[in-house]
């Protein structure tokens, strides 16, 4: 048997942390611990977004981890983010919200296996100009538990007690991940050399109000998300008539 180097098993590893960590934030959904529920979640956030960098450094991606990723990503950030949600205040609607707990995930696992069979298609206009189609997978799970975030930066359950307006909003970031607006990514931002530092200090400040006020930080984050997407279209629109690419 050919041996495997332990750098080609490492990123499967922080995927599978991942994986874990989503699997966790149902076990605390069930027991009632609604906020190490939302931080199991948020920290498969983090693995999934560590999993592809290690893999770049360690040059050592493969279609194994691919695969991996994906599957870990349906249960992370569609299956656990539904079950959450419902166990917290769309049980309350009886068979109307577990329709909307499972619109969610159906629409996660649709999203997925649509960035799966576009993987290697590099011609895609969004990709080409380094967007994404609809919003991916973690900001989504973190979009759908923002109404949980919010009630639990406030310390009150004002959200909570208002379960058709949660079912709705649910059902619209559903509508946001399969959507096929273009989305911002990474790849799209540069700083200048003279904005640095500034830019620097915001993500300081960032940081440091995640450590003080954790969920008040992070709806902040979301709103400002949801707010730029707007703006995401606009300038794909305008990259995409300057670059030549094709519209959607």
């Amino acid at each position: 048997m050919r041996a495997i180097s332990i750098r080609i098993i490492l990123p499967s590893v922080v995927t599978l942390c991942a994986f874990m960590a989503g699997v966790t934030a149902i076990r605390f959904a069930l027991a009632g611990k609604w906020e190490l529920a939302v931080a199991s979640i948020a920290l498969a956030g983090v693995f999934d977004g560590l999993d592809g960098t290690v893999a770049r450094l360690l040059k050592s991606t493969s279609k194994f981890g691919a695969e991996l990723d994906s599957l870990s990503d349906v249960v992370s950030f569609g299956v656990a983010p539904a079950v959450v949600l419902y166990l917290w205040t769309l049980e309350s609607l009886d068979r109307l919200g577990w329709a909307v707990a499972l619109i969610y995930a159906t629409a996660m696992a649709l999203r997925l296996a649509r960035f799966n069979a576009r993987m290697e298609d590099e011609e895609e206009p969004r990709k080409r100009l380094g967007y994404l189609t609809g919003v991916p997978a973690p900001m989504g799970a973190g979009l759908l538990l923002m109404p949980m975030m919010i009630d639990l930066a406030t310390a009150g359950s004002l959200v909570r007690d208002l379960p058709f307006f949660v079912a709705a909003y649910a059902v619209a970031i559903a509508l946001l991940i399969v959507s096929t607006i273009p989305t911002l990514s990474l790849k799209v931002f540069r700083v200048y050399r003279s904005a640095f530092v500034p830019v620097m200090l915001v993500i300081g400040m960032v940081i440091a109000g995640l450590f003080v006020r954790t969920w008040a930080v992070m709806v902040g984050i979301g709103v400002f998300y949801i707010a730029s997407l707007p703006f995401s279209v606009f300038a794909y629109k305008r990259r995409s008539a300057t670059k030549g690419g094709r519209r959607p």
